[in-house]
């Protein structure tokens, strides 16, 4: 069953999307390193990484069906936070935003009564009910350790198994 236009594009927006998101949590370990903050920068780079799966999963649903991915200009992303705790501020905010862009393509799926593109975005819908979940989790804990130390999240944090 092939792809229709609709359903390409909407994937492909959503592939740029998901390279936008890999190179914003990348940037966010960089950060982390030079701040000394190891727990937090090996965190963001396995978000990183997951990100970058996430846009090969969705190329290859759109190749499998016999789609054209074309990839777009991948905008720049910011590169300063004032501190660890902003910084996962700054990441909730975009899983929202992804949850909303998923969500968007799920709606393009059904409204193109394309089922094998709903079931394939079902994933990921659970998928961002889980991103936003860790990142409440980490904004949690700086929230409940207040006046303690930042550096036994950073411990916290870096100890999450993958």
């Amino acid at each position: 069953m092939d792809i229709n236009q609709k359903m390409q594009d909407a994937f492909n927006a959503q592939i740029t999307e998901e390279l936008f998101s890999s190179n914003l949590y990348l940037q966010m370990a960089f950060w982390f390193r030079k701040e000394g903050w190891i727990g937090f920068a090996k965190w963001m780079a396995h978000q990183s990484d997951e990100e970058k799966r996430h846009a090969m999963d969705m190329a290859d649903f759109v190749l499998n069906r016999g789609g054209k991915v074309e990839l777009k200009a991948v905008p720049s992303v910011q590169t300063e936070w004032k501190d660890p705790k902003d910084v996962f501020e700054s990441a909730m905010a975009h899983e929202k935003h992804v949850s909303a862009l998923i969500s968007k393509l799920a709606d393009v799926a059904d409204d193109e009564k394309d089922r094998a593109a709903a079931n394939f975005c079902d994933k990921y819908v659970d998928e961002q009910v889980e991103e936003e979940k860790s990142l409440r989790d980490i904004l949690n804990l700086f929230r409940h350790r207040e006046g303690s130390t930042i550096p036994a999240i950073d411990d916290i944090v870096g100890g999450r198994q993958y």
